[in-house]
């Protein structure tokens, strides 16, 4: 039976005010706030909202036969916490009906994946952490932010217990080989790949309401036929993208949310059945093996990590970020801690991109890639500047790694200590001499 693969990601960055070069040193909250509250606001009512009741109905009108799957950044949850908790809500109902699956991803939906292998690992752990707290749900396929990957990021992955991985289906990752199959990795073949099938997704995201599309208009019937005429033995077709597309990339006017309510209706009529990954992981034999020794993503034509790191200023900022990352870790400041957070958003670089913006842009708050550049530079310098306060230059690596193992020793020795308390040993005291 062929299965139909649903996977939506939902991120947004908390994005930065106007800070100017005599801010520095003077002015330590960088957020426009207003900006953040409209936007998460705005998004979640034409969007997350509708989109949730719609996809809840649908379960509950198919008794449980339609299924989809979700990866949401944890800044973006923390957004959702504070301006929208009704959205926290409707995501725990859908939780309820075990018909949904959340994936794992980077806490700051981040590029640590390509720049600090700890920092990556940290963030991975964090993010399925706080999906646990949220909806009681362990993640078990892991997704990277902006699906970047290589075969070193599925070793790291593969390394942290994760099973299964989402990549794009780009032309030079599977050459003549079709998306609607399971893969492993070249270099693993316990780490199994679910491919995106980059026609499917994109008709919906980008060409839904395009009129001169030449198979406008795309009603559900026709989706269906063109998944059912994919060859008999091939196993999954996976459909992903953002949200955002059901309401808001794609407004309600254009009838994607009556789109989305008739596609059960069709599939199931067809044999079609909708599945999950981790689901799809588990059940689906691999059909062969996917080599990815360059980095891949599912934006733009290239399909590369280009729009973040495809520019000097991307590089420039990306460096002086990630140089810093060591002195952080042994920080234990909250305002700096989540500042390093938000600060690590894939999509302040994206905003440097001089392929993609290179003027006004409605996705970029910015008039151009060096005004982002500007902005986002002299809110990294104030940063650096308080994390130098603390731990300055003359510390050199080697007393940071000292200090982080003595941390990391420590902590352990702490677990231990409430383990055994908790287990009703007793210790002995200590007799402490004060210092003289």
């Amino acid at each position: 039976m062929k299965s139909l693969c649903f996977y939506f990601q939902i991120h947004q960055p908390f994005r930065l005010k106007r800070y100017r070069f005599f801010d520095i040193g003077a002015d330590s909250y960088y957020y426009d706030d207003f900006a953040n509250e409209d936007i998460i606001t705005g998004i979640a009512n034409r969007s997350y909202l509708k989109a949730n009741k719609m996809i809840l109905d649908l379960i509950r009108q198919y008794d449980g036969e339609f299924k989809v799957s979700f990866s949401i950044s944890g800044i973006a949850l923390e957004q959702l916490e504070m301006y929208v908790p009704e959205a926290i809500d409707s995501f725990r109902e859908l939780a309820k009906t075990d018909c949904i699956e959340f994936l794992s991803e980077t806490y700051n939906h981040s590029l640590a994946s390509m720049e600090d292998p700890i920092e990556f690992q940290n963030q991975v752990k964090r993010h399925a952490d706080k999906i646990e707290l949220l909806f009681g749900i362990r993640p078990e396929v892991f997704r990277n932010t902006e699906l970047i990957y290589n075969d070193e990021i599925g070793e790291l992955i593969y390394n942290m217990g994760i099973n299964a991985i989402l990549v794009e289906g780009a032309k030079h990752v599977l050459g003549w080989k079709s998306p609607n199959y399971i893969y492993t990795s070249d270099t693993n073949p316990k780490l199994k790949l679910l491919v995106r099938n980059m026609k499917y997704s994109d008709d919906i995201s980008f060409r839904f309401s395009n009129y001169n599309w030449n198979e406008y208009p795309l009603v559900a019937d026709k989706f269906i036929n063109w998944i059912n005429s994919t060859p008999e033995d091939e196993q999954i077709v996976n459909v992903w993208m953002n949200y955002e597309v059901l309401g808001s990339q794609q407004p309600a006017e254009t009838g994607i949310f009556e789109f989305f309510k008739a596609i059960p209706r069709f599939a199931l009529e067809k044999g079609i059945a909708f599945t999950i990954p981790s689901k799809a992981a588990k059940t689906l034999e691999p059909t062969g093996k996917l080599a990815v020794p360059y980095h891949c993503s599912w934006a733009g034509e290239e399909k590369d990590v280009s729009p973040w790191k495809g520019n000097v200023l991307q590089q420039e900022a990306i460096t002086k970020l990630y140089g810093i990352g060591e002195r952080v870790r042994i920080i234990n400041d909250r305002r700096i801690l989540q500042d390093w957070d938000y600060l690590q958003a894939s999509d302040h670089f994206n905003f440097m991109s001089t392929k993609l913006f290179p003027g006004p842009s409605v996705y970029s708050p910015y008039e151009n890639a060096f005004d982002a550049f500007n902005n986002y530079m002299n809110v990294l310098s104030d940063f650096i500047g308080r994390v130098k306060t603390l731990y300055p230059d003359e510390i050199e690596n080697e007393e940071l790694n000292a200090l982080l193992t003595t941390i990391r020793n420590l902590e352990g020795e702490i677990k231990y200590l409430r383990k055994e308390v908790n287990n009703g040993k007793s210790f002995p005291k200590r007799n402490i001499i004060p210092r003289q």
